[in-house]
């Protein structure tokens, strides 16, 4: 038997494990908890060093005052989740294959998008997950730690076991959640001032800042992940379909915890003192050295442990499930059907890009970041978000969509407001990619 033949059939073959699992459950059955996976694997990679830098500058330079953003961030990201598991299970068909019935345009900007993405970013969430390390053990080189970071993620995601992935992303959940909310309850809220936080206001000037808090937070291109991961669970039907909301609300909610601590941790601890820190990955370590220094050494490592956790956590989820959306893409393009196993998580596209994510991003931790290279970043990441809404509000009206999981008016009025605003981001982050500096 060829392995091309090993990989044909049903759904039920590629994760026997998982699947089984899964279909414990009959179909008039209330869903266990533990089922929940996907929506924690998506939320967590989302959750990564640069929305929990954003979300502490938020509450160092406005308090609370952006509170009720981050609550919208979290309540818009379970919408678009929910819409990219809904499309999956109702149809059968993957996020990609739906774009394709939307017409080969969606190629032509997902094919150049994925690549560049994927070059940049590997080097970004290399840097992110070694920077704690660093700042703890300065003996090695920093380098050192980012490449060590990658071959690891690399190696835990090859073969593309789904069961193992969750379980490991599950275990830094839980660190983060120790560590991030533990930080924050040293914090000590003000909880009228954190209510208060929870009206709706934009600080003068924050325009900007308060969209990108409501749409940034917790993932891009992961988000449209959520359908593969579904089908790597076990869950690709219908019937799947309230135990979907239930995973991807639980796991969004649980996200948002970590958001709402963070904005406490710098609402109460850098607003109050006047504290400024930096905007980038470095701003969490100068944070660990803010609490080390306010509550002791022990509380800015733990801190530093949840910062760790993140970055981690986020080359997992990126290496898997993205590694798997470029399986579909370009098992699309090579004309191969949609179950083959060459379009899967494991296969040999699958693990072309893992090395993609991998080895060409080093040059750029070892020649730092060409200014061309971040240009086309920008420009192309500048598009995805609107470019995902857009989509989703197409094909959860369309044709090809069940009638009884299309949109209703109100979901429809909520896609466009979603989408309105990750338009105004784009245009503001396409501007700033030809900004010099």
């Amino acid at each position: 038997m060829t392995d091309e033949q090993a990989g044909e059939g049903s759904p039920h073959d590629h994760d026997t494990s998982d699947t089984a699992r899964a279909d414990d459950i009959a179909p008039g059955e209330k869903p266990k908890w533990r089922v929940l996976g996907p929506g924690l694997v998506v939320a967590a990679t989302g959750i990564g060093a640069g929305d929990l830098i954003a979300t502490l500058v938020a509450g160092s330079m406005y308090g609370y005052a952006l509170l009720w953003a981050a609550v919208a961030g979290v309540i818009i990201k379970i919408f678009l989740v929910e819409g990219a598991g809904r499309w999956s299970l109702a149809t059968g068909h993957s996020i990609f294959e739906g774009w394709r019935r939307l017409g080969k345009w969606t190629s032509v900007y997902f094919g150049p998008y994925i690549l560049v993405w994927g070059f940049v970013y590997g080097a970004t969430a290399m840097s992110a997950s070694a920077l704690p390390i660093y700042t703890v053990f300065p003996q090695i080189p920093f380098i050192a730690y980012a490449i060590f970071s990658g071959l690891v993620g690399a190696a835990l995601v090859w073969f593309g076991r789904y069961h193992a992935l969750e379980k490991v992303v599950a275990f830094f959940v839980g660190l983060m959640f120790v560590t991030v909310v533990g930080s924050a309850a040293f914090a000590a809220p003000n909880l009228l001032d954190a209510l208060q936080g929870l009206i709706p206001t934009i600080p003068e000037g924050g325009l900007i800042y308060t969209l990108s808090i409501a749409g940034g937070v917790g993932g891009t291109i992961t988000l449209a992940a959520y359908g593969y991961w579904l089908k790597e669970k076990g869950w690709y039907t219908p019937k799947w379909m309230k135990v979907m909301r239930i995973d991807n609300g639980f796991a969004y909610v649980l996200s948002g915890v970590f958001v709402i601590a963070m904005l406490i941790i710098g609402a109460e601890l850098l607003h109050s003192a006047n504290i400024a820190i930096e905007s980038g990955d470095e701003g969490l370590v100068q944070l660990s050295d803010v609490l080390a220094a306010e509550y002791g050494a022990f509380v800015g490592h733990l801190f530093l442990i949840g910062f760790w956790a993140a970055s981690f956590s986020s080359i997992l989820g990126v290496w898997n499930g993205v590694s798997i959306m470029f399986a579909d893409f370009w098992g699309r393009v090579r004309k191969r059907p949609e179950d083959h196993p060459a379009r899967r998580s494991g296969g040999k596209y699958y693990k072309f890009y893992v090395l993609w994510l991998t080895f060409p991003p080093m040059l750029l931790l070892l020649l730092g970041k060409p200014v061309g290279i971040i240009i086309a970043y920008g420009v192309l990441g500048s598009f995805f978000m609107p470019f995902l809404a857009v989509t989703l509000l197409f094909l959860l009206n369309g044709r090809h969509m069940p009638k009884e999981w299309r949109n209703g008016w109100i979901l429809n009025v909520v896609f466009v407001l979603i989408t309105l605003i990750f338009l105004v981001l784009g245009v503001n982050q396409l501007i700033s990619a030809f900004q010099p500096g």
